[in-house]
Order: C-alpha cells, then structure tokens, then sequence
C-alpha cells in the first residue's frame, strides 16, 4: 500500500493546482489574455446573447483579463479587504473588454489576487492592454480563415519587438484561435512564461472566424 501512496503523491506534484483563497498580492507575475471575439462568441457569447456578438462591433482581440501567476500554478478567489468594483467601474473597461460582465468576473476571480483597489486594477490592466500592439492585419479578416497557429504568435512579434518568442503563446479551443497571451512582470515588462503557461497551439490550419 505503501507505494501506491507514493504514486499518488508523486502524481499530484506533477499537475501544479490552483490555489484558492490566497492572501491577496502573493503572486510571481502576470499573464496577460488577449481573446479573438468572434471566436470567443462562436463557442460561448452567441448562446448567451452577449452584445459583444453584435454585428458592427468590429473587435479582434478583446482583453480576456490580467491573471497573477505563481512560477507554477496560480492564486484564485484571493482573500482581499478591497471593495468589488461598481457598475461604472466595469461597464468603463467594455471598450477593450467587449463587456462589463467579464470585468466584473475578472476581478472575482483574478483581479482580488492582485492586492490592488478594482480601479487600480482595472486601470493597471488597461495599461498593459495599451503597451501591445494589436497587428493591424487581424482588422482585416472579413471572412472565417483556417491557419496555422504560429501565423498569429508571429504576427504579434512583428507588431510587437519588446517581445520574445518565450513571452508570448498561443492557445485554441478545439480547432479554433482562443487566445494569445503575454507574460510581464508585476512591473508590466515582457518576461519568459512559465513552465505551466506555455502551452503553444501547434494546429497548421486553426480557425479564425471573421471580423464581426
């Protein structure tokens, strides 16, 4: 009995979790997630009627959110002393965020961990969003395209020359683009991902849906 014990500890080290309930403002950096809408809504915003699905809104990659990390794992749900934001507070981030909804659940979620006011983190958040260049290309995609993966990572370091192939990844859902995400400091400088961050999507022909 002793060594499936063993085993089983062994296979819990392997997989790093998330920690929940954590003291606010414990974390090593932050992961920025950039998320293709018309993917995002494709999988998720179409069936909840989520206005940022709207034809007309023309959005490429919304900010998804700005997550503490641990060198492995992440915090969660912090314990914070901090106020949750208010209504104003996250409907003024729908402009890169698509929406107030993921704001606010940004913040429950992520943004506590932080160990900052909702406003700082929200205005930290949008410092971040605004030090990287969304290529201009991706504006451009009027109808649904299949391509490789390493097609988007490249176009972010051309756009993008304060950043390096080991700061930046890619990630699908399925056959599709989800996300491109960006590894900074506390003090929002690029950093090498972590270990349990890079998760590269290696598709040669993943889909990106249309501009809305």
């Amino acid at each position: 009995m002793r060594w499936i014990y063993c085993i089983i500890l062994a296979l819990f080290a392997a997989f790093p979790a998330q920690a929940q309930g954590e003291r606010a403002g414990t974390f090593d950096y932050y992961v920025l997630s950039l998320s293709w809408s018309s993917n995002w809504c494709a999988l998720t915003g179409d069936n909840r009627g989520d206005p940022q699905c709207a034809a007309g809104r023309h959005l490429t990659f919304t900010l998804h959110g700005m997550w503490p990390q641990f060198e492995a794992g992440y915090p969660s749900d912090c314990r914070t002393v901090e106020r949750d934001p208010s209504r104003a507070d996250t409907a003024a981030m729908a402009d890169i965020m698509g929406g107030s909804g993921v704001a606010f659940h940004e913040w429950q979620k992520h943004g506590r961990c932080s160990g900052l006011a909702a406003q700082d983190y929200f205005a930290t958040m949008r410092r971040a969003y605004g030090l990287v260049t969304i290529p201009p290309l991706f504006a451009r995609v009027s109808r649904d395209l299949r391509v490789p993966a390493s097609v988007v990572q490249d176009a972010f370091l051309d756009s993008n020359p304060q950043l390096t192939a080991d700061q930046v990844t890619v990630t699908c859902t399925g056959r599709m683009i989800q996300e491109v995400r960006i590894c900074l400091t506390k003090d929002l400088a690029p950093r090498t991902c972590a270990a349990d961050v890079v998760r590269d999507c290696t598709l040669p022909d993943a889909e990106l849906d249309a501009v809305r």
